[in-house]
Parts: C-alpha cells; sequence; structure tokens
C-alpha cells in the first residue's frame, strides 16, 4: 500500500505551477524554472494525495505537542504559562535562556532562531553533538557557540533535567527491586513476566504501557551503569541489546503520550462525522465536505484529555485541494 509517514517535503512556492507543468510533461519547462527535474518531482509526491470529488482536505496537526507534554510532565511552569497565553514557545526559550525579552521579527529577534534549535534538540537530553545533528551550524552557529547554548537551555529547564534524571533512576531501582515506581506523579514503572521473559512496563498516564524486554543493569560502554533492553537496532536492523537512559525514556513516554492524545482525537473527530483519510505523526488528513470546517476540527484538537488534567492542547492547520506540508 502508501506508506505515508517520511514522504519528502515541499518547499517549492509555486507549488500549482509544478503540480501543472508536470501534468502537461513539460519537462524543459520544469528544468529552466527549477533546474533538477527530479527534486521537482520529489516534492511534488505529497500533492499526488487529492480529496474526493467536491471535497477538499482539512490538515490538522497538534502545535509544538511535544514540547507542551515535557512541560506538563515536568512542570516546568513558565512554559506551561507560554502555552496558557498562546505565546511563541522559540521566543519564549530564548528569552528564558538569555534572559531578555524577544520578539519575532522585533526585539532580539536574532535569538528566536537560538531558541527553535535548542527546543528542537535539547529537551531529551541532548547535547552540543544533537544540535549540530539537527542543523545548528548549517542554521549560522558556530561550534564555540553551542555548549554554552545547552548550558542555557538547562539552566532555563532544570525541572526538565530533573525528570531526566528522576526517569532513569526511577527505571533502575524499579529493575533492582522489581518494586514499582512512580514519576512525576503520572506515569508508573513496573516489572511483569510473560511465559520465561520479563519486561521493565512503563504505564502511561491513558493507562497504556509501553514494554522493554528482558531488562538488566549492566555497565556500559563508559563503565557506568545503565540500563539495558533487548529489542531492534537501528543502523543493524538487527535483534540485540539496548542502552537507554533518562532523556531516552523521557522521550519514549513523551512521543507515547503524543500519539494516545492523536488516537483519542481520531476517535472523536470520526464520531462528529469527519471522514480522515490518513495521519501523519501528529497530523490527520480529513476529506471534508464543503459545510466541514477548520476551525471545528482544531476546535476538537484543543479538547483536553480526561487523563491528563492541566495538559494544554492546540490545533493548528490549514484547507487545501491537495496534501502538502503548509
Amino acid at each position: 500500500l502508501v506508506q505515508v509517514q517520511n514522504l519528502p517535503q515541499n518547499h517549492l512556492e509555486a507549488l500549482d505551477l509544478a503540480r501543472e507543468l508536470t501534468r502537461r510533461r513539460k519537462t524543459e519547462t520544469l528544468r529552466l524554472i527549477w533546474g533538477a527535474v527530479p527534486e521537482v518531482l520529489s516534492q511534488l509526491i505529497r500533492t499526488a494525495f487529492v480529496p474526493s470529488e467536491g471535497r477538499r482536505f482539512i490538515v490538522a496537526d497538534f502545535a509544538a505537542i511535544e514540547a507542551r507534554i515535557i512541560a506538563w510532565l515536568a512542570g516546568e511552569e513558565w512554559r506551561q504559562r507560554v502555552f496558557a497565553q498562546g505565546g511563541d514557545i522559540y521566543c519564549a526559550s530564548a528569552s528564558q535562556m538569555f534572559h531578555v525579552p524577544v520578539e519575532k521579527h522585533g526585539v532580539n529577534g536574532h535569538l528566536r532562531q537560538k531558541g527553535k534549535i535548542a527546543e528542537l534538540a535539547l529537551g531529551y537530553q541532548g547535547g552540543a553533538g544533537a544540535l549540530t545533528a539537527m542543523g545548528a551550524l548549517k542554521m549560522g552557529l558556530t561550534e564555540e557557540e553551542l555548549p554554552g547554548i545547552v548550558s542555557a537551555w538547562r539552566q532555563a529547564n532544570q525541572r526538565i533535567v530533573k525528570l531526566w534524571w528522576e526517569m532513569e533512576d526511577a527505571a533502575l531501582e524499579c529493575v533492582r527491586t522489581c518494586l514499582p515506581q512512580v514519576v512525576a506523579g503520572r506515569v508508573q514503572l513496573e516489572m511483569a513476566a510473560s511465559g520465561n521473559k520479563t519486561y521493565l512496563l512503563m504505564r502511561l498516564p491513558s493507562g497504556r504501557c509501553l514494554y522493554y524486554p528482558e531488562p538488566a543493569i549492566l555497565p556500559n560502554r563508559k563503565g557506568r551503569e545503565s540500563l539495558q533492553f533487548m529489542g531492534t537496532e537501528q543502523a543493524t536492523r538487527k535483534w540485540g541489546r539496548q542502552e537507554t537512559y533518562g532523556g531516552k525514556l523521557v522521550e519514549n513516554c513523551v512521543q507515547a503520550i503524543a500519539r494516545d492524545c492523536l488516537a483519542e482525537t481520531i476517535d472523536r473527530l470520526e464520531a462528529g462525522g469527519y471522514e480522515i483519510v490518513m495521519h501523519v505523526h501528529d497530523e490527520v488528513i480529513i476529506d471534508a465536505t464543503p459545510e466541514q470546517k477548520l476551525e471545528d476540527v482544531t476546535a476538537v484538537m484543543a479538547v483536553p484529555m480526561p487523563w491528563a488534567a492541566g495538559l494544554l492542547l492546540r490545533g493548528d492547520g490549514f484547507e487545501a485541494s491537495y496534501y502538502k506540508k503548509d
């Protein structure tokens, strides 16, 4: 069938023109305007998905959902205030990091980029390497700046940093003693057995569990005590022992909660008569009738989860005659 989770992004400004020229097989014109035809075709893959006749797509996703969930889990109050007031988390983060007001296209606006790259790279215990992998150097930052950005972000988000260590300590204690551990008052770690195998369970606020097979506490490459479990290695795709740590466990938790928010929202939308034809990460694509409106969809996405009191959600989106990245 169709794998929609990793489609190439589109950055062409004149998508309508590119689609029409491609439909008419005007290869030379495409080459004259954009140069590399294969690159144009790659960016048009998304636009091959079109709504039913007489309908349009409503494309809606959760705004900054991972940033919202980690702030809620950690109890990082200044971030919660930003979301409650509808603020820009990248500006707010930069302001918190550098202790000056930051406004998009305004005062100290140049610092917003540092706030943005820090938000994208550092929430799960990443360091300078994570900033580089996220494209910090391509965005104009220097290698010398990166350690300072890491330090400033962690200083501004001490409760998130505390959450990493709390999660790691709880996981190690749970495996070591087989006694349940509660993290942030909302996530429970416990041991379970099935047949001759043991599992570390992470019980999410929704009640759903993540399973870590055959957990063990073993020395890592640095000789430090670490939590390890059996899983598929990303590089080799082979089954083997994996090492994890606090930030990674928090990432698993946050992304799993985001999935649960999406699942519940899909149920709500479908119960409201919306036809969801696909979903991509935290985004739903609806084959919308003329009377269905974007603002009604985003309103449903902002409805609180019954199992996540205080988690502030918001939906953003657009309408289009074909699928694309807004």
